[in-house]
């Protein structure tokens, strides 16, 4: 019998089988040089199934030596132009040939190539996949019932993950090294056992790495050059767990099936964030609902009714445009890693499927900030409504995202009211988080347990004001009222960080950081537990806050804390403010008109100039006077409304230049 096997059968692996078992002992096999070519190109790309086609041949070529077989090679390699042409089927047309050349019984595994083998008239034996009387692999050994990884490595001893998601500990396995060859024989078993298995998958297939899914085992297959040395990895999951065996369940399915439908589970490795998904996704498909999964690579162990999808041409864009036509009612998707799977997911919950996405972070903090970078903030409170945190297998923390129009936690001044994505610990209702733009950039600032501090706006509210066509000179001060300077002197640096340990630390901290931008003086003063003034040279300032506030925003980050940056010249100058020469030149010529969109200073003498604005001996805010004389501002601003409101308390109000 002359046989002649194609590519397939060669990384199946089971034609030495079949002859171990005598079933083409004697036979004549040709193995086509179009074969080898192709093999040596999957291995030389470090492919796992070029070096499992290999083996194979090298096999083939020992059963030759012991006269079990004759072994032939036949053909020419294939050319640039037909290597070129490979996916049209010009290798497989050539490896057809040198069964027809020789009246030879054509073997493949491959469906397509037996169909057009046989419409050219070979006899083919196609061997089809098998789907059940799986033996148990090699690797299995090294698994028991407490076993959740299993590591092994050439030149080292196997060691395994054993225990609880709460209680883990890494153990070795056996004093003996493993070796390569042992590893090189694990690992084609486990492919040719994931190209038999239906619930096999050969998930990643790159250079130096394949990752493989059989069953509930995730193996990654690692060479060099990837790696320094070959390493497989395997792991499974230890334990079947539902929705209601987590604490928080109650929660989790009343926001999951109310119009909260975007929920995100956040945790470090190992801390069971797709044991959760798969119960989550398992509980939706058990209430009625149609459930799909986004995966790369496909590892969620979830019943039959729930079908996943993985990369479509290597992009989950593409086949999140497969699921908008297929209209599931959620999605689970596992893992976001990608800018692109961020989108994808902020797109198909806007889309408005329910979501449900699995993402590594060591803090809720670090999960709203991988999202905040790569989605709008204003935004992201639509897409994610409820951000789950688990450690060890337990939900510690559930979170509510809210979007609203306020001034950010750390920053006193109503100047700063803007648009802030709040984070809020669903069992404490506490602030936990601020999302906002700040100078260009997106701050995650973590919210402190401090006491409030008034703000301009609380000073500031009052009924509405008519129009006013022109006001005259107030000439007595208003009793009993807030003091802006009261507020100036709540933003200047205070002493007593003696008496807080925790402020010298984090002073020390900014001044280090700042210290990279400045070579002068540093002044750094804690004005509460979430927030600092720095003062440097004025020269210094711009290269500190950086383009776009860039620096002074990875500053925040890093040290969790407000700063803001002012010159040392404002310094000394607010402490001139806190008590004003009344001698000081002033004018005595100020007009104040209002319209319906902006309420104007009238200070002629003053034209061109940087004046601080005062009512009595309390400083308001600084500003410009223009060529023509005039400060406008907003009538709806919050200074203008002072403005008014100082006016009709009958107080005087006054410039002073910088």
């Amino acid at each position: 019998m002359i046989l002649v096997p194609d590519t397939s059968v060669l990384i199946d692996g089971r034609i030495t089988s079949m002859i171990k078992a005598g079933e083409y002992k004697g036979a004549t096999i040709i193995v086509p040089e179009a074969v080898i070519a192709e093999l040596e190109a999957q291995a030389n790309k470090g492919r796992e199934i070029g070096f499992s086609g290999l083996n194979e041949l090298q096999s083939l070529c020992k059963m030759a030596e012991e006269k079990t077989i004759e072994l032939k090679f036949s053909g020419i390699r294939p050319s640039l132009e037909q290597v070129k042409l490979a996916s049209g089927g010009e290798i497989d047309a050539m490896i057809r040939n040198i069964a027809i050349e020789n009246a030879a019984r054509f073997i493949t595994s491959d469906s397509v190539q037996a169909e057009v083998a046989r419409a050219k008239g070979l006899d083919v034996i196609y061997l089809k996949p098998q789907v059940s009387d799986f033996v148990p692999l090699g690797i299995d050994q090294f698994f028991d019932e407490h076993t959740i990884a299993v590591y092994l490595k050439e030149r080292c001893s196997p060691a395994a993950k054993k225990g609880t998601i709460s209680d883990m500990k890494l153990v070795k396995i056996r004093e003996q090294p493993v070796s390569e060859y042992e590893l090189r024989n694990l690992a084609q078993e486990i492919l040719e056992r994931a190209k038999r298995d239906p619930d096999g998958f050969i998930e990643v297939e790159k250079r130096g790495i394949t990752v493989v899914q059989i069953g509930s085992m995730r193996i990654a297959i690692a060479r060099r050059p990837f790696s320094d040395g070959m390493e497989i990895t395997a792991v499974r999951p230890i334990v079947d767990v539902t929705l209601d065996n987590y604490t928080k369940a109650d929660i989790i399915k009343k926001r999951i099936v109310s119009d909260r439908r975007g929920l995100i589970i956040a945790g470090a490795p190992g801390s069971g964030k797709t044991t959760l998904a798969q119960s989550v996704a398992t509980y939706l498909a058990d209430n009625g609902f149609v459930v799909k999964t986004m995966e790369a690579p496909r590892e969620l162990q979830v019943p039959d009714q729930i079908t996943q999808y993985t990369t479509l041409d290597g992009s989950m864009t593409n086949t999140a445009d497969i699921l908008l036509l297929v209209r599931p009612d959620f999605v689970i998707f596992d893992e976001l890693r990608k800018t692109e799977d961020f989108s994808v997911f902020a797109d198909m919950r806007l889309a408005g499927l329910g979501m449900v996405g699995v993402i590594h972070a060591n803090s809720v903090q670090d999960a709203v900030q991988r999202f905040s970078d790569r989605v709008d903030f204003s935004v992201l409170s639509q897409i994610v409504n409820t951000i789950i945190f688990l450690e060890k297998g337990v939900i510690t923390k559930v979170y509510d995202l809210g979007f609203t129009i306020k001034v950010p936690e750390g920053m006193a001044h109503d100047l700063h009211i803007r648009p802030v994505t709040t984070v809020t610990d669903n069992e404490t209702n506490r602030l936990a988080l601020d999302v906002f733009r700040y100078d260009g950039e997106t701050i995650v600032m973590p919210v402190l347990a401090v006491s409030p501090v008034p703000s301009f706006a609380q000073a500031a509210k009052t009924p509405h004001v008519p129009h006013i066509q022109q006001i005259g000179h107030p000439v007595a001060p208003l009793e009993n009222t807030r003091s802006s300077l009261a507020a100036i002197q709540d933003a200047t640096p205070k002493k007593g960080s003696d008496d807080r340990p925790g402020w010298n630390l984090t002073e020390k901290e900014i001044a280090r950081e700042i210290g990279r931008y400045t070579d002068g003086n540093i002044n750094v003063e804690m004005i509460s537990d979430g927030k600092a003034v720095v003062y440097i040279d004025d020269k210094d300032v711009p290269a500190a806050i950086g383009k776009g506030g860039k620096n002074i925003s990875a500053i925040v980050n890093k040290v969790g804390i407000g700063i803001d940056i002012k010159p040392r010249s404002e310094l000394n100058r607010q402490q001139d403010l806190l008590n004003p020469d009344d001698d000081s030149p002033d004018s005595n010529t100020i007009k104040i008109q209002t319209d319906k969109k902006q309420l104007t200073i009238i200070a002629l003498e003053q034209s061109g100039k940087i004046v601080d604005v005062f009512a009595g001996k309390e400083y308001l805010f600084t500003a410009t006077v223009n060529d023509a004389g005039e400060i406008n501002l907003a009538k709806n601003s919050s200074i203008a409304q002072e403005m008014i409101r100082r006016y009709q308390n009958n107080e005087i109000i006054k410039l002073r230049a910088v």
